[in-house]
């Protein structure tokens, strides 16, 4: 299995030539991660200076859905998206070999979004802002209190 690019880590090249990217495996995965690329880009675009700088660094990836790894770990079969890594308050003194970073899973978000373009765009947006708190400690009571569940 070949593991996912990233977005974020490298801001110097453009989007597309470092995000989220698997090898091409059909037209509809490539469609789903061109849409998904776009939006995370749009979405760490409309973040507050400060914020976007720090979100920038921090590694997106895309996958398909949790691996089996990842479920045995307790990650939900259907789960959207996922923070790991130590949160942006206990990074430098973290003992984690798991660099933090954010993966999506796209096709749990397009079954989520029942295969509308605009509601996966809204649903990769929501996930990305979502894990982003997680990365800036919030739990998911102060998720839900910023309207991110």
């Amino acid at each position: 299995m070949q593991s996912p690019e990233t977005v974020g880590g490298n801001a110097r090249l453009p989007p597309r030539e470092t995000a989220c990217s698997l090898a091409p495996m059909t037209p509809e995965w490539n469609r789903l991660r061109a849409l998904a690329l776009d939006e995370v880009e749009a979405t760490l675009t409309e973040l507050p200076g400060p914020l976007r700088l720090e979100a920038r660094k921090l590694p997106i990836t895309c996958e398909r859905r949790p691996s089996r790894a990842r479920q045995a770990d307790g990650v939900a079969a259907d789960t959207l998206g996922l923070f790991v890594g130590p949160d942006y308050a206990d990074r430098a003194l973290s003992a984690s070999p798991v660099p933090p970073q954010i993966i999506l899973y796209l096709e749990n978000l397009w079954e989520q979004a029942e295969g509308e373009e605009e509601f996966f765009l809204d649903e990769v947006h929501t996930t990305l802002l979502h894990e982003l708190g997680h990365y800036l400690g919030l739990d998911e009571e102060g998720l839900s209190e910023r309207g991110l569940e």
